[in-house]
């Protein structure tokens, strides 16, 4: 009999599955300034990349609430990998706007069910009372992509061309995608318990009809839709508007994925410790400093890795903080549907915010990006909604869960969630 991965291999895995996934979204948008000129795209129109991948993503992420809970995690992964894959070989062939954007769409429709499946499958592995620290393990696999990934993306594009980094994150796909049917077990437990007796299988509309269910959609949509409405931006702003060099963009990016890196972890324990509320609470504050600095007056007051830095730290802590309050809402056998359902949410979010840029951003005769300040300010006011979000999910949470802790009998008919 082969021997059961222990969970901190299957965490470490399911963090490399993340790594190409975050690293395959991630890299477009500092690649801005070279996709750009080659393929005939204006600087404030890049956006539109991010926001074709991201309802591409939406649409599958809909379609995976329907059927992604009957198949073992395992095998539902490797088939999202694979196309993924294939989204993103295909963008390091694209020869122009169109072609590019149909490859981020390719992309987007199988990248959005990798993280729903990646995260289902540590939420079935992971107890509650450590979820916390292992989603910040694999969360920091945005941190890695942005000390690793971007930079060397950046270097392969500045050396190499704008298709290296394509076909190489495609490569590195094929790997990650290899070793996951290899060492991840059959997650299965899900199965067992939707055909246990008297069970009822729930609708993703009965699941998103639920108060804590609605309440998580909303606060997701917010986080993405005030995360995205700078981040398509932030590479050409920093060039143009605040003269940075275009070869400084790899060393900012190692920099700024350094500090989220180490952040990541103290901040998981944080929310273990003290809540995700209040850790909230404090990446918001700090997310809103930076940007009235950073961003509000159309170039920055203060030094640009500072800046930019405290824009990765505090964007770690709302991230966490959410995403550990989420995994509560649905039930062991609903996690693959209900992460897709906020998948298509969370998708549909950041396309709304990448195209706030195409509406409010303008390109001056000197390549400055105009409207910064209006963007900022709209960002701003939409990042002080989650900490009163947040803080009202964690209610309604803890008084859903409470007379179950309280009983003898579980509070609805699924049966406890089974570990490996």
């Amino acid at each position: 009999m082969a021997k059961v991965p222990s969970e901190r291999a299957i965490v470490s895995l399911i963090g490399a599955v993340q790594f190409v996934n975050v690293l395959e979204f991630m890299m477009v948008m500092p690649l801005g300034p070279y996709l750009g000129p080659a393929l005939g795209i204006p600087l404030s129109h890049l956006g539109l990349l991010g926001s074709s991948y991201a309802v591409a993503a939406a649409i599958s992420g809909a379609l995976g609430a329907v059927f992604l809970d009957r198949f073992d995690r395992r095998s539902a992964l490797a088939v999202a990998l694979l196309g993924l894959v294939l989204g993103t070989a295909a963008g390091g062939l694209a020869t122009g706007m169109g072609t590019m954007v149909a490859a981020r769409v390719l992309a987007g429709l199988f990248g959005g069910p990798a993280t729903s499946l990646s995260i289902s499958a540590l939420t079935d592995v992971v107890p509650a009372e450590r979820r916390g620290r292992a989603l910040g393990a694999v969360m920091g696999a945005f941190s890695v992509a942005s000390v690793f990934g971007v930079p060397t993306g950046l270097y392969l594009a500045e050396h190499g061309g704008w298709r290296m980094p394509f076909l190489g994150v495609a490569a590195m796909g094929l790997v990650i995608g290899a070793l996951s049917v290899v060492l991840l077990p059959p997650l299965r437990a899900h199965l067992q318990q939707a055909q246990a007796p008297g069970h009822h299988t729930s609708s993703p509309f009965e699941i998103m009809r639920r108060p804590e269910s609605m309440l998580a959609l909303l606060t997701c949509a917010t986080v993405m839709l005030t995360s995205f409405s700078l981040v398509p931006n932030i590479a050409p702003y920093l060039q143009k508007n605040c003269g940075m060099p275009l070869s400084h963009l790899p060393r900012l990016y190692a920099l700024g994925g350094v500090f989220s890196f180490v952040s990541m972890r103290v901040l998981g324990r944080m929310v273990d410790r003290f809540g995700a509320p209040r850790v909230a609470v404090f990446g918001t504050l700090v997310l809103v400093v930076d940007q009235s600095l950073a961003f509000l007056p159309g170039r920055s007051l203060i030094p640009l890795p500072v800046a930019f830095v405290i824009f990765m730290i505090a964007q770690a802590a709302r991230a966490v903080s959410l995403n550990t309050t989420t995994t509560r809402v649905p039930h062991p056998d609903e996690r693959a549907r209900y992460q897709s359902i906020q998948s298509t949410v969370q998708h549909l979010g950041s396309a709304l915010g990448a195209s706030l840029g195409t509406v409010l951003l303008s390109e001056a005769p000197d390549g400055r990006l105009l409207g910064m300040t209006q963007l900022t300010a709209v960002a701003i006011g939409l990042a002080l909604l989650l900490p009163p979000l947040l803080a009202l999910i964690h209610d309604r949470l803890q008084r859903r869960d409470r007379p179950q802790a309280l009983s003898d009998e579980p509070a609805h008919p699924h049966p406890p969630p089974h570990h490996p």
